[in-house]
């Protein structure tokens, strides 16, 4: 695969992205972190169409997930269905929302207004009892460091949650916080981030849910 537009050479570490299936909590689109709710049928659907399209791509040598429930579920179905290994990562893990875990937009605005719009204008702000971006930035960028040292030129599957992609590719963009607020990823939806070996990213797909039936 040619990657002469960026001047980049050697095999590439590809990352396929994929966000986990539905929960009860993602049906009105809660806070979810560090909470641990199962899949729904739906979610379940979703991460079998997921895992099916997945299974095309025979180079796919692991699966590594977020340790939460919802991500692990899904990373299952795809493991079982490539046969690739299953890892858990810890640095995948959802940003930690703290108090505001399992409130809508409108109840954690509602319930700390000044925070909550402090939150939203700067990345270094953390929700009560959670974590701020610009924490989740650092572990993501470390975690995904360490992936690439272990996988060099490796195609793998990244079940995370919607920060840790968004950060993932935000890193490969080269962009600002802004992308944060302004990058929408459906559930089960699946992006693609290729790393060179001069440290160099490639974004060729972005929340891509042609598998989903669901």
């Amino acid at each position: 695969m040619s990657s002469a537009w960026t001047g980049q050479s050697g095999s590439p570490t590809r990352l396929l992205l994929l966000r986990h299936g539905q929960t009860v909590l993602s049906i009105d689109r809660r806070y979810s972190g560090h909470g641990d709710p199962e899949l729904t049928t739906v979610g379940w659907a979703q991460a079998a169409g997921a895992a099916a399209r997945l299974a095309t791509f025979p180079e796919i040598t692991s699966v590594l997930t977020s340790p939460l429930r919802r991500a692990r579920q899904t990373a299952e179905s795809v493991a079982q269905t490539t046969g690739a290994p299953l890892e858990v990562r810890q640095g995948l893990i959802e940003t930690d929302f703290g108090e505001w875990e399992g409130l809508t937009f409108v109840e954690a605005r509602e319930r700390d207004p000044e925070l909550h719009a402090k939150w939203l204008g700067a990345e270094d702000v953390a929700p009560p009892g959670g974590e701020s971006f610009a924490a989740v930035r650092e572990r993501v960028r470390a975690e995904l460091a360490s992936i690439v040292e272990a996988h060099e030129g490796e195609t793998l599957v990244l079940v995370t949650h919607v920060t840790p992609i968004k950060m993932i590719l935000r890193q490969a963009l080269g962009g600002s916080a802004e992308i944060l607020y302004r990058l929408h990823l459906d559930l089960a939806c699946l992006s693609e981030v290729q790393v060179f070996p001069d440290g160099g990213m490639c974004v060729r797909l972005v929340n891509d849910t042609s598998h989903r039936t669901a």
